[in-house]
């Protein structure tokens, strides 16, 4: 399955006054990296707390555009960022959303999903076994089936991202590093910005999705597991990711966890931003120097989630 730039705008148009154009701050690159100009884009202050509220909507509308969104709604499977926004998009639109996690979903995520009307079931301890679950369960009532990232309308709609920071910096960024999970993300932004900016998927290490499958040469089962499981915790990269990644160029950088965890605290600090672990691995690359700019190089770094428990934070 693949995704072209004309899926990208036509999501764009569609979903246009359905989601927040957010905010891109320039900053001081020094304290993350040394490059002639940086940029921080706030996704977290998206609906929901994340991007994926564009691959969302896009996905729901597109099928009630053309007649396939079933009054029993939606159904699908997250690890909760992508429950939230799918519950979101779904009580927008009208209709009911079923949700299925893993157990180990973060409360304050379950929490809010119910708040959002969504009907929570909790499955298994991975992913993969939410996603098994929720395939059945629309197969079972008809409703409309909503995969976290690996669905052509999801990943456009995703890509939606990428033309709105083209058009913030006047299409004058040639990096654009982001966090890589199951890929959505990555997907529709490479694909966005081909042949204007190049992409850098950063992954924690003990969920290479991307970095596997590059070398493997198509998407691979991989283990799960560490702190950043809970918005990045797929077990293997999405077939739409891997063909985007493979046809642009896309470079993979590993993180530890410890530059995870610093990074996070480095954007509270020295920002006031409050975000996930999944969404700190993007800027752990540079804090780390696992991507070092060259000189010259304008940078913007995607932070795509702010589903979080900031307790630790002080």
């Amino acid at each position: 399955m693949v995704i072209a730039l004309s899926d990208v705008q036509a999501a764009s148009r569609r979903v246009a006054g359905h989601i927040r154009r957010t905010p891109l701050i320039e900053v001081d690159p020094a304290p993350l990296a040394p490059a002639a100009r940086m940029w921080l884009k706030l996704e977290l202050t998206q609906h929901t707390g994340s991007f994926k509220a564009r691959g969302a909507f896009n996905h729901i509308l597109a099928a009630r555009d053309e007649g396939r969104l079933p009054s029993s709604g939606v159904v699908a499977a997250s690890g909760g960022n992508a429950g939230l926004a799918f519950a979101y998009a779904a009580s927008q639109v009208g209709v009911p959303a079923e949700v299925y996690v893993p157990e180990t979903a973060p409360p304050v995520k379950v929490a809010r999903l119910r708040a959002l009307g969504a009907t929570v079931v909790q499955v298994g301890t991975r992913y993969a076994e939410a996603q098994d679950a929720a395939t059945k369960r629309a197969a079972d009532t008809g409703a409309l089936f909503c995969h976290a990232y690996d669905l052509p309308q999801v990943c456009a709609g995703q890509g939606t991202l990428g033309l709105e920071l083209l058009e913030q910096t006047a299409g004058e960024v040639d990096t654009v590093l982001l966090a890589v999970g199951g890929g959505g993300l990555m997907a529709g932004v490479t694909t966005a910005l081909e042949g204007r900016a190049r992409v850098v998927g950063v992954e924690p290490e003990t969920i290479p999705t991307l970095e596997r499958a590059l070398h493997a040469g198509r998407p691979v089962d991989v283990d799960v597991s560490g702190i950043a499981a809970d918005s990045l915790g797929a077990t293997r990269l999405g077939d739409i990711a891997y063909a985007a990644a493979s046809r642009t160029g896309v470079r993979p950088v590993l993180v530890t966890e410890e530059a995870i965890i610093e990074a996070r605290r480095f954007l509270w600090d020295e920002y006031r931003l409050a975000v996930e672990h999944g969404t700190a691995t993007a800027a752990a690359a540079l804090r780390a120097a696992a991507y070092r700019p060259a000189p010259g190089e304008r940078v913007a770094v995607i932070l795509c989630g702010a589903n979080t428990d900031p307790s630790d934070l002080t």
